[in-house]
């Protein structure tokens, strides 16, 4: 069955109308006929509306409500990614999978030792493109919620911001006690919102890993091997994963 987004104000009573790309992907692409089943969310709520196609207009799919379920597809805990900028198309790797793994936001992060400089008006232009490849990948993984991509901020403004988290974890190469960080993971609650600073390619400096330290971030392992930064954030959801899902 195929997954698609409505903005909350095309949901009205039984009947949800598909307008934008969508509308044309179903008609012209999909070629979806009267009475086929689409499962629709809103972007905002848990809620997953099983609908079937009553019909076309000019300008939009026009749906039929059949029921309305509550989602399970969310992590339990509300996952917040700032992610070092790293090179290349490296960031939209990063995105997709994340959002396929139950992020719940991502934030590119100007680091000391990013390569990537991006100006107010590159940024603009990205987010746009990474918000695109999030909402594409919640499509594919039948997520309930499209996560956010935010604008880029510094490294210090991120951990201004993350320090309102329940928890906070900085994977960093010279930590090396995985029994402590096995207990970190497995004290955290449903409920609980979870902040996870990556470093770009050549890591976090010393003074960014003092800097989040002293804001009350926990230092973790990944493990005993070196990971590239498009593979550290996933090792850290599919622990998530693993812990409240069943």
């Amino acid at each position: 069955m195929y997954h698609f987004f409505v903005d909350p104000s095309n949901i009205t009573d039984n009947d949800i109308y598909i307008e934008g790309n969508d509308y044309n992907h179903i008609k012209n692409v999909l070629r979806m006929k009267t009475g086929e089943q689409v499962s629709l969310s809103d972007g905002l709520t848990d809620k997953e509306y099983r609908c079937h196609i009553e019909d076309y207009t000019e300008s939009a799919v026009h749906c039929r409500l059949d029921f309305i379920k509550e989602s399970d597809v969310e992590l339990p805990v509300k996952v917040t990614l700032y992610q070092g900028l790293p090179k290349s198309d490296k960031m939209e790797l990063i995105i997709q999978k994340c959002v396929e793994l139950g992020v719940a936001r991502i934030v590119p992060v100007e680091c000391s030792r990013s390569v990537v400089k991006l100006d107010a008006k590159k940024s603009a232009s990205k987010v746009k493109r990474w918000q695109g490849i999030s909402e594409a990948a919640a499509k594919q993984s039948k997520r309930a919620v499209i996560p956010e991509v935010a604008l880029p901020m510094k490294f210090s403004d991120a951990v201004k911001e993350a320090s309102a988290s329940d928890i906070k974890l900085i994977p960093y190469e010279l930590a090396d006690n995985f029994e402590a960080t096995r207990k970190i993971i497995s004290e955290i609650s449903p409920g609980q919102s979870v902040s996870i600073f990556i470093g770009p390619e050549g890591g976090f400096s010393e003074d960014e890993v003092a800097l989040s330290l002293e804001n009350g971030f926990e230092s973790v392992t990944l493990g005993k091997r070196i990971l590239r930064t498009e593979t550290a954030a996933l090792v850290v959801l599919s622990w998530l994963i693993y812990l409240f899902e069943n």
